[in-house]
């Protein structure tokens, strides 16, 4: 893979044990035990790791700066929601967490229904909510950028707004990335204008270059005035020593899904988005596709990065991978169960043939 290629882990964040199959340990989400993950992604190979957001989970931002402050390279990438979120505030947090870090932050905005009442947020429908997230995104980057900032919006704004500290210009690096994802055309069009990357989840080779395609043209006809949005993908990588042995394990772990109904799986499946749908949708049109991207666990309560798998050998996966990056992603975020011995796995066997 190119040098530019970046690899980031998962990290679920969540009260409940066992999330999509991980391991059912005594204080599972506790500081000392999440600082064990860090740790570890630190020690083999990765760059950093997607935190978990959602109403019912630990306050993501604030998981996020504990395990920064107890680590030195790990980088949070901090899954954060429009309306639980003020544009000022949030600009002035994840500044202050970036000076404190020197630079390792990166900001994941999630668009997504959620529990909007407990929260006290209506985003209402969905042109709305996108419209929304076009403009808090926007707003904070002038908040990070630009010094007293007075907008006023349909949805926010400010006056003499200034945050502080301000943001350390690093190279090429102006302010934390910005990682947004979505497959409606609502979505796009943000992600078109306003994103630093776009995420997809694990559709198949063809699907993701039609929709890297079409984002290029949305982001010329949108007269785009970022620099170009980069892509990204977001997918469990289930890796074994031979392939003959990932497919057994891929296969048992699917069939326990069925047993439980895909208890622990599927949190991403109480409000089916458009990205969600295609991919529930691929195990109409076979159980593996590709080489090796495996369906069928969306079939039996897989949702997410859950929902479709890359199953093979260390060299199956890499291949698979590279794939990808030859249509022009740049930014993995990978993850399979049981996360922490998968991240030294993965770490010592995937990473270093997708750096060769």
């Amino acid at each position: 893979m190119s040098s530019n290629a970046e690899f980031l882990w998962y990290i679920p964040n969540d009260v409940r044990p066992g999330h999509r199959g991980d391991s059912t340990v005594e204080n599972h989400n506790s500081l000392e035990m999440l600082t064990s993950h860090a740790k570890e992604l630190e020690d083999h190979g990765w760059k950093g790791a997607l935190i978990g957001t959602g109403w019912g989970r630990p306050d993501t931002f604030t998981v996020a700066a504990s395990l920064a402050a107890r680590t030195t390279t790990f980088e949070p990438l901090i899954a954060i929601r429009p309306g639980y979120w003020r544009p000022a505030h949030f600009a002035s947090a994840a500044a202050t967490l970036d000076y404190l870090t020197g630079g390792r932050v990166r900001i994941n905005i999630v668009s997504g229904k959620d529990n909007l009442s407990a929260y006290g947020d209506s985003e209402g429908d969905q042109a709305h909510r996108y419209a929304r997230t076009k403009e808090f995104m926007r707003l904070v980057r002038r908040l990070w950028a630009e010094e007293n900032i007075t907008y006023a919006g349909e949805h926010f704004k400010v006056s003499e707004s200034t945050v502080m500290p301000r943001i350390e210009v690093r190279g090429d690096r102006r302010h934390p990335k910005l990682y947004f994802g979505g497959a409606s055309e609502a979505a796009e069009r943000v992600s078109a204008t306003e994103a630093d990357i776009q995420l997809f989840w694990g559709e198949p080779l063809e699907g993701v270059r039609e929709r890297i395609t079409r984002l290029k043209a949305l982001s010329r006809e949108l007269d785009r005035d970022l620099p170009p949005l980069e892509f990204g993908l977001r997918i469990t990588t289930l890796v074994r020593d031979t392939t003959e042995q990932a497919w057994a394990d891929a296969e048992a772990k699917v069939a326990e899904m069925a047993k439980s109904k895909g208890t622990g799986w599927n949190d991403h499946l109480q409000a089916v988005a458009v990205g969600q749908q295609r991919l529930l949708d691929l195990h109409r049109r076979g159980e593996v596709l590709d080489d090796n991207l495996y369906t069928t666990p969306g079939k039996f309560g897989g949702g997410g990065a859950g929902t479709t798998w890359l199953v093979g050998s260390a060299a199956d996966v890499a291949r698979s991978l590279r794939k990808y990056q030859e249509l022009g992603i740049t930014h993995f975020v990978l993850s399979d169960t049981p996360y922490l011995s998968e991240i030294k796995r993965q770490g010592d066997q995937l990473l270093p043939l997708l750096r060769s």
